[in-house]
């Protein structure tokens, strides 16, 4: 795994573990990989914003906590978010890095 992608799922699970109350080693990655953003928003776009219309290379990293997974979305400097469930927008398909 890239050293980013490493730093920064040790975020997200010290970001999980807080979230929900559970110890990092309780939790789970399901999945972290490099994805390309069709916009500004990660992936996560919020109701009312307006965001950069261009592509934005970036992180997804699912995490599992007891029986719910947790979908964290990253920028490629390594600013990350939890993306709420149903609001998640896929990374541009064939355009991973």
């Amino acid at each position: 795994m890239d050293p980013s992608l490493q730093s920064l799922v040790e975020k997200v699970l010290e970001d999980a573990a807080r979230r929900t109350g559970m110890k990092v080693d309780e939790l789970k990655v399901l999945s972290a990989e490099s994805v390309t953003w069709s916009d500004g928003s990660l992936g996560c776009p919020q109701p009312g914003m307006m965001y950069t219309q261009a592509l934005v290379p970036g992180y997804r990293v699912r995490i599992a906590a007891a029986g719910k997974v947790m979908d964290y979305h990253a920028s490629a400097r390594g600013g990350f978010s939890l993306c709420p469930a149903g609001q998640a927008v896929e990374p541009t398909p064939n355009d991973r890095i």
